[in-house]
């Protein structure tokens, strides 16, 4: 097939560093090439594929201090439009913006969401584009959606060859992410001090949460000396942190969509201790992969019970579930549906109107 993906601009694909959406379309966009598809990726120019690579911007609008991504998008927007007829399906990563443009090709258009959709704002647009295909990337995202044209959901999944067994030998309880209240930062650091354990904190600041972080976190770090904070790390950093670690702690406190963390932790073998929030009991199988709990009492009870968990049995669940192989091919069932459906006279109607 010939697939357009189109990825958001903040972040290369994949991402130097932190950027969750962006290393999705990244091991989506690698794995269709590797199963022979002709891709062709719509991103920044510093982005580094086995595509067709379209550069909108020299480099990841995030590093030249660009934080409002809405004129960039709409040039990207204007040259994928331009191309459209070269594909067969036009996947797009970026919310809701190729809406208006491309809602009479919408048989030909995907769109991923990929973030939080109890938002107020977000039920407006989705009745009035209720046609746009969609897929979600849990069963629990959909929940605040109006009826929509949904085509599927397809859980996230990275490369098999990207992490490997670890053994845990580091003995300490890991946290990785963003610093933020909904991520659970400060949940963390309580299980483990309770646990009597070290918590190493790898965990980006970003600019929004540098006051949260100032006010709140940095005086409970001041006073935790159980607490190594690391900062950012990348994912070649990952295999060591995640792998060294008895568990990843995910005390989260909001309606995660995904949780690609816990899918990193997985594929080393690192059970999770994660809160029963979001997607968390689609993805976590509580006793096998790890613990889902609903307090710290219970999270701090769980950490007394990592024994009983057998870390092969982790790393075989992740590459059952969550592979990049099995996301590539659940994605093509989905592009060649919207393939059919474009051929059928009912389907070149409905997307005229």
């Amino acid at each position: 097939m010939k697939i357009a993906q189109i990825a958001p601009l903040v972040e290369s694909v994949p991402p130097t560093l932190y950027g969750g959406t962006e290393r999705v379309v990244s091991w989506l966009t690698e794995e269709l090439v590797a199963e022979g598809h002709e891709v062709t990726l719509f991103a920044s120019g510093d982005s580094r594929t086995a595509a067709e690579l379209v550069p909108i911007v020299p480099r990841a609008l995030r590093l030249d201090g660009i934080h409002n991504s809405t004129p960039y998008n709409i040039i990207m927007l204007d040259q994928v439009a331009a191309r459209q007829h070269e594909f067969d399906v036009m996947h797009f990563h970026i919310d809701f913006f190729h809406y208006p443009l491309f809602r009479n090709m919408a048989h030909k258009t995907l769109t991923t969401l990929h973030g939080r959709q109890d938002l107020p704002e977000l039920p407006p647009i989705y009745r009035a584009f209720p046609h746009m295909p969609l897929v979600s990337i849990s069963n629990h995202q959909r929940l605040p959606v109006p009826p929509v044209n949904w085509r599927g959901t397809v859980y996230h999944g990275l490369p098999e060859g990207m992490l490997k067994e670890g053994n845990g030998a580091g003995g300490y309880l890991a946290f990785l992410g963003r610093i933020c209240a909904d991520k659970g930062i400060l949940p963390a650091i309580e299980i483990a001090r309770r646990a009597g354990m070290k918590l190493k904190a790898a965990a980006k600041v970003d600019p929004a949460d540098q006051k949260y972080y100032d006010e709140q976190v940095k005086p409970v770090l001041d006073v935790s000396p159980h607490v190594e904070f690391i900062g950012e790390i990348n994912d070649g950093q990952k295999q060591e942190f995640l792998g060294n670690a008895a568990a990843l702690l995910f005390p989260i406190s909001w309606p995660e969509p995904f949780g690609l963390v816990m899918i990193e932790s997985m594929g080393v073998g690192t059970p999770v201790i994660a809160f029963n929030c979001g997607s968390v009991p689609e993805i976590m199988e509580d006793g096998l992969t790890g613990y889902v709990v609903e307090t710290v009492d219970q999270a701090v009870a769980a950490v007394a019970r990592l024994d009983r968990l057998f870390r092969p049995s982790i790393r075989s669940r992740f590459e059952e579930r969550f592979s990049a192989r099995a996301m590539a091919r659940e994605y093509v069932k989905i592009y060649q549906s919207l393939q059919a459906q474009g051929t059928a006279p009912q389907a070149v109607k409905f997307a005229a109107e």
